[in-house]
């Protein structure tokens, strides 16, 4: 995952207010400060300072400085970097030479004269190290081939924001490189059975979802099925635009770093992978669960020959996506019908992918 940092260096205290409370409220929430401005950045809300004193949450030092304080901050439990301006070779070489040391978590890269190369060569140098490579940058669009150099890209950019516009669009651009792209295909739908009662989950988030949102659920961990939000418009009750009406309380749901979870386990705070029509992605929190016991419905795809099912409540509001990605009230849903789903061929072992044989039945 890459991440963003905004380095905050106005030259009074009111505009660098200004700067930490637009980093906040854009979900950027970790800043680089003068030190003097720890404990009134602090006083802003729930933010990670980055500073060049022990009272920071990364500490960082700069080139020439004793490297003691970083061994003695690493101790003390904090994070620590140093922050490198690269004007030669030699700057260059002393990157990669810190970079290698078990107490450095970050190297910081600041370019006076060049653009790509020193990022390529360290890139590339410590490709196999435990260090992060950030690097400073002046706009988002430098940000932009930072994240993208050799494909790898740096960990992380640390922004000189120039105003409000910076911030906001440096923060779609983090989410937008951080989205997964999962690749969809349709199940041609088998079998559609009432089974009767059982516990199902509700799913209240704290996003609003479009047409065409939903969430990856099923009974087998191979095949999950596109479950839409309660988006669509219905004589029966009003839209829920935030709700994926889930599934049992057995059922898999995909969440970010490509891992499952079962319904039962989600509580409000934990992170969701909400998934679109095209298979792109974005995350989402649980603002709520619901339990409760309902009617369910069973479902069976076949896709390539690998039957597929999963269970719904048996509602009108309930919709997978059907052909032409539109979504379909599972009470329409017929054999021969057509329904999203997300296949893998992995087996799960505690919502991890493995290579390992799995009947599920």
């Amino acid at each position: 995952m890459k991440f963003g940092w905004i380095f905050v260096d106005n030259e009074n205290w009111e505009d660098r207010k200004e700067v930490v409370k637009d980093a906040l409220e854009n979900s950027l929430s970790t800043v680089m400060v003068p030190k003097e401005d720890i404990e009134r950045v602090k006083e802003l809300g729930n933010i990670k300072v980055i500073s060049n004193s022990i009272k920071g949450d990364i500490v960082v030092i700069n080139k020439g400085d004793d490297l003691d304080i970083l061994l003695n901050a690493k101790k003390s439990g904090k994070e620590t970097g140093v922050y490198i301006t690269i004007e030669s070779k030699e700057d260059e070489e002393y990157a990669a030479k810190v970079s290698k040391y078990d107490y450095v978590d970050y190297i910081i890269l600041e370019g006076k004269d060049w653009t790509i190369i020193p990022l390529e060569n360290l890139i590339a140098e410590l490709f196999n190290e435990n260090v992060k490579i950030v690097s400073v940058v002046d706009s988002v669009d430098e940000g932009k081939t930072a994240y993208e150099i050799l494909e790898k890209g740096v960990d992380g950019v640390l922004l000189r924001p120039c105003g409000r516009n910076d911030i906001r669009e440096f923060s779609k651009l983090i989410e937008s490189i951080n989205s997964e792209k999962l690749n969809l295909d349709y199940a041609i739908v088998k079998k559609v059975e009432p089974i009767g009662s059982g516990d199902r989950v509700c799913i209240d988030t704290c996003s609003i979802m479009e047409e065409g949102e939903g969430m990856l659920i099923g009974s087998y961990s191979r095949g999950l099925f596109l479950v839409h939000a309660e988006t669509v418009e219905n004589p029966y009750v009003a839209t829920r635009p935030f709700r994926v009406n889930a599934g049992p309380v057995h059922a898999y749901i995909l969440c970010p770093g490509n891992k499952t979870r079962y319904l039962s386990e989600l509580k409000a705070g934990d992170k969701i992978m909400i998934v679109n029509k095209t298979g792109a992605t974005r995350e989402g929190i649980v603002g709520r669960v619901k339990i409760e016991k309902r009617p369910l419905m069973l479902i069976e795809a076949e896709y390539k020959g690998d039957l597929l099912r999963t269970i719904l409540q048996n509602a009108e509001t309930i919709r997978l996506v059907g052909e032409e990605e539109k979504p379909i009230s599972v009470v329409d849903l017929k054999e021969g019908d057509k329904v999203l789903i997300k296949f893998d061929e992995n087996a799960r072992h505690f919502g991890m992918a493995i290579k390992e044989t799995i009947v599920e039945r």
